[in-house]
């Protein structure tokens, strides 16, 4: 036991228990964690233990918090972090960290050309630092280990420029595009090629796409509902019946994935396995060159030209909306509003293929 005299009145704390705590263990536990608590006048019953934290305690502090918060991108942050900790030192103090190692974990990502990545591992330790500095003086959360960070050592280091996409498919690229993943010319997992014309189709985020579960799939209302998504908020949207009938043309899986990998078909497929797909086919030349976030760009600026609302489009696609108003007051769904858009967009997209598929027929008989 550890013991205390203030203001005439003694308090212990438990140390440990004998013999599974050797005398020896508990002198040096009581000098690390309550000798410079008792000469400073604390109170021994908020000590704690003082040991520094790691770099892997801070790490998996960081991710555990992104998943208590049920953030989808803690699977990615923990896998990019664990390589860094690996480079660094997983048992050096946090606090030791230099700004020139997080360059040099950094710069052999960017030499390679992945510029994008690079900024990404930059992110999370900037992240997972600033988290540090807050997580030791949040009395919401109790963190195992004080890290004493001083600074963020990731704050200096610039970030790559964001460039500003404006790619988006003309009416002939779409249908060329959609008329591709229609009939392949390459053997292709078949939930890849149905996944981006859902995408094209609706509008929606390739994440959300890739993890559609049947528990999300309303048939009878033509509705798919997440009860969260990038912006943390739930959603739902009616689909135009041309993608509720590619939906109904695919059969879940045993796990219920409408998408489901290739290699474990216990997950879904991952946005990242998507973006491969689209890039492969595009470097070969036989559909127009664009992203995945391209196809959701093209979904706005078609739709606009179909003669949905902006307003509507944006509900339709989830984008965070920030006056004061749709945060703070407006609970209304707009489901009526986004079905008779969605109806707009199925007749403008159906008109579109079929414009197309009868100007090639006509060229053939000619």
């Amino acid at each position: 036991m550890a013991q205390q005299w203030r203001d005439g009145r003694r308090f212990k704390r438990k140390i440990g228990s004998y013999p599974s705590t050797s005398l020896a263990q508990a002198r040096e536990l009581f000098k690390r964690d309550f000798a410079d608590a008792i000469q400073k006048g604390r109170s021994i019953k908020i000590a704690g233990d003082t040991r520094p934290g790691t770099v892997a305690d801070l790490f998996e502090g960081y991710v555990k918090a992104l998943k208590a918060a049920g953030k989808p991108s803690w699977k990615e942050t923990e896998k990019g972090l664990n390589k860094v900790a690996d480079t660094l030192g997983r048992n050096r103090p946090a606090r030791e960290i230099e700004p020139e190692e997080i360059v040099e974990v950094i710069r052999p990502i960017y030499d390679r050309g992945s510029r994008a990545m690079a900024d990404h591992v930059r992110s999370y330790i900037h992240a997972a630092y600033s988290w540090g500095m807050k997580s030791e003086h949040d009395y919401r959360s109790a963190t195992p280990r004080r890290f004493r960070l001083v600074y963020n050592p990731a704050s200096g280091i610039p970030t790559e420029p964001k460039v500003q996409g404006t790619r988006w498919l003309d009416e002939d690229e779409f249908v060329r595009l959609y008329r591709w993943l229609e009939c392949p010319d390459v053997p292709v997992h078949p939930s890849y090629p149905r996944a981006v014309q859902l995408i094209m189709l609706t509008g929606q985020r390739v994440e959300e796409i890739a993890r559609l579960h049947v528990d999300q799939w309303d048939a009878a209302e033509r509705i798919i509902d997440w009860s969260k998504t990038k912006n943390l908020q739930p959603h739902a949207v009616p689909v135009p019946s041309i993608a509720a009938e590619l939906i109904e043309s695919i059969k879940p899986n045993a796990h219920g994935w409408f998408f489901p990998s290739a290699k474990d078909p216990s997950k879904p497929v991952s946005h990242g396995t998507l973006y491969s797909f689209v890039w492969r086919q595009r470097d070969r030349g036989v559909i127009p060159f664009a992203t995945n976030r391209d196809l959701r760009r093209t979904w706005k600026t078609l739709a606009g030209k179909a003669g949905v609302p902006k307003e509507i489009r944006d509900r339709i696609q989830n984008h965070a909306l920030q006056d004061v108003s749709s945060k703070n007051y407006d609970r209304w769904n707009y489901m009526p509003e986004k079905r008779a858009g969605m109806r707009r967009w199925d007749k403008f997209v159906r008109a579109l293929l079929a414009k197309k598929a009868a100007r090639k027929s006509d060229r053939k008989a000619a």
